[in-house]
């Protein structure tokens, strides 16, 4: 069982890798391997909307994105972290993940999803919501903790200081672990994943 860590944030070991990095300790402390995945300070390119990926089942930009989703079924659940940038997610992972998601949206069926977010004082719920949409259109399993998954502070240190956030990224840990173990009992038991009907979609157009 692993879980994947995306730290979206521009700053490699800034507030955002110090939530995750809490959460990860939780994880494997019970026996939950993780991998944190920088997105970089390189430009990321966004979706073209080219559709080459329906039928490749990879981007045509041949970047980080195709990296992980050749690697995708290696995980068991994704938590993806940003800071907050004007009420959202910053640009280089919400492109990462429109890419992402596009390519992979059928393989993430039945992943863990999870989504933290840091910022100095305001803004964190809707950049929780942004991120949270990618998990609920993609039919993931979506792990809350006991209050929103955020963490407040300009530094690493104000962060941790935190100590009602860092207790969220730890209780995230703690549900994200069991619900890892019950679908392992799960798949124990010879209980079935979910069977989905042809997906139909509308443009409500005449």
């Amino acid at each position: 069982m692993k879980i994947l860590l995306l730290n979206g944030s521009p700053h490699e070991r800034g507030c955002t890798a110090t939530a995750l990095l809490e959460l990860a300790g939780s994880l494997e402390r019970q026996g939950v391997e993780t991998e944190l995945l920088h997105v970089g300070v390189k430009p990321v390119a966004d979706c073209s909307g080219c559709g080459v990926c329906a039928g490749a089942g990879l981007c045509v930009f041949d970047d980080a994105v195709n990296e992980l989703l050749e690697r995708l079924d290696e995980f068991a659940g994704l938590v993806v972290g940003s800071p907050v940038y004007y009420a959202g997610p910053t640009g280089a992972v919400t492109s990462f993940l429109n890419r992402l998601f596009y390519a992979g949206s059928r393989r993430m069926a039945g992943k863990l999803g999870a989504a933290v977010v840091s910022c100095r004082r305001a803004g964190a719920t809707a950049a929780l919501d942004r991120l949270y949409k990618y998990f609920t259109i993609s039919n993931m399993v979506l792990v809350g903790s006991q209050y929103w998954p955020m963490v407040h502070g300009s530094t690493p240190d104000e962060a941790r200081a935190d100590v009602e956030g860092m207790q969220i990224m730890r209780t995230l840990g703690e549900n994200m672990a069991w619900l890892l173990r019950e679908r392992q009992a799960g798949r124990e038991a010879a209980v079935r994943p979910a069977a989905y009907e042809l997906r139909v979609t509308m443009s409500f157009h005449h």
